[in-house]
């Protein structure tokens, strides 16, 4: 498996700095081309104010940690560089009027999708999980469709938007479900029919191409994966390493288990999913078992359960019920940012927190 972390750049006020292209040009410059092997390269993204990294494939969270915490360093280096700082927020407390890179797919995106492609200042963590093939591919993005809005809630980080509080955990998502591909899905049941799905989207002319297939899981154009892109970036990188573990949990359950084809509504999954949104772990989620509200504590169990024997085979148990622990006592992304607004924090002093979160500074 292998995590993608999008991150914004900000300066010394903490808001957002459009200056994507000299801190590429840095990190290249530091450790030019990083190989054929997935991972590694910081790359840039939709706007100037971001850049995203991603790790190398590994089977061991400890690797993966490594992994993660080494190129936030790396991207960090780099901003530095331009004289400011990476951090690890879904979206940003400041105003801000976003930057499009300077490229002519983005400028079609742009012209196509008006607002809802310059609001999307917004900063993800995609999971990928190796697949035999398409066909196991798409048996992984069937069984995650109603866990997914678990997976949101574990990782929100996003509760500030344009200067004011959201009323929202995750306003990213929010943000992101404007895409007309982004959300969840219906079950595709086999490769066949998601590829003529994804034909049909592109064929409709209202996208531009499979590149712009927002599903909360995917399968990748590019690697032999599936994606997972529904949680918001997290703070503290522990937590992205506890999704990672729990993506590859459920994509193993799904292989090795005998489970009945899901047959959850999309709308269902998509009410489950704002709910996530809107109150992460604070107050109770739409269970992926009952589909009815239970505490949010209870459904994450439900989770682990789920996926235990998978968890207990890779060598991961131990590591992800600490890592929930771990969550539950410290608060998500979300609760971490109020915490320190209730505290007097203003908005660049919750961004310099923040920042020393992202690189583990304490």
């Amino acid at each position: 498996m292998g995590v993608e972390e999008e991150f914004l750049i900000v300066g010394p006020d903490g808001a957002p700095r459009a200056v994507a292209a000299a801190v590429l040009q840095h990190a290249s410059a530091e450790h030019g081309d990083q190989g054929a092997t997935p991972g590694g390269a910081l790359e840039k993204e939709f706007a100037q104010e971001q850049v995203e990294t991603s790790t190398h494939p590994c089977t061991d969270l400890d690797d993966l940690l490594a992994e993660v915490r080494a190129g936030r360093a790396r991207a960090d280096a780099s901003a530095q560089h331009t004289g400011n700082h990476i951090v690890a927020l879904a979206t940003s407390p400041h105003a801000v009027d976003p930057t499009v890179v300077a490229d002519a797919r983005a400028r079609r995106i742009m012209d196509l999708f008006a607002r809802t492609a310059q609001d999307q200042l917004t900063s993800g963590c995609h999971v990928h999980v190796s697949v035999a093939d398409d066909e196991e591919g798409v048996r992984i993005v069937d069984h995650l469709r109603r866990w997914n809005p678990v997976l949101l809630a574990m990782s929100a980080n996003s509760p500030f938007w344009h200067g004011n509080d959201s009323g929202y955990e995750s306003f990213r998502s929010q943000i992101w479900g404007r895409w007309p591909t982004a959300g969840p899905t219906a079950p595709f049941g086999d490769a066949d029919t998601y590829r003529r799905t994804v034909a049909g989207l592109v064929e409709s002319g209202t996208i531009l191409d499979d590149g712009m297939i927002y599903f909360d899981a995917r399968l990748s154009a590019h690697y032999p994966t599936v994606e997972v892109r529904v949680a918001d970036v997290c703070l503290d990188p522990e937590d992205a390493v506890l999704i990672g573990a729990l993506v590859r949990g459920l994509a193993d359950t799904a292989i090795d288990g005998d489970h009945e084809p899901d047959t959850t509504r999309a709308e269902l999954i998509r009410v489950a999913g704002w709910r996530a949104a809107r109150t992460g772990l604070r107050e109770d989620l739409l269970s992926p078992v009952t589909g009815t509200p239970a505490p949010a504590a209870e459904v994450v169990d439900q989770l682990v359960s789920h996926i235990t024997p998978a968890l207990r085979k890779n060598g991961d148990l131990d590591h992800v019920e600490a890592g929930v622990q771990r969550l539950f006592e410290r608060g998500n992304g979300a609760h971490q940012q109020r915490q320190w607004r209730s505290a007097g924090a203003d908005d660049r002093e919750v961004v310099r927190r923040a920042v020393n979160a992202t690189l583990s500074l304490g």
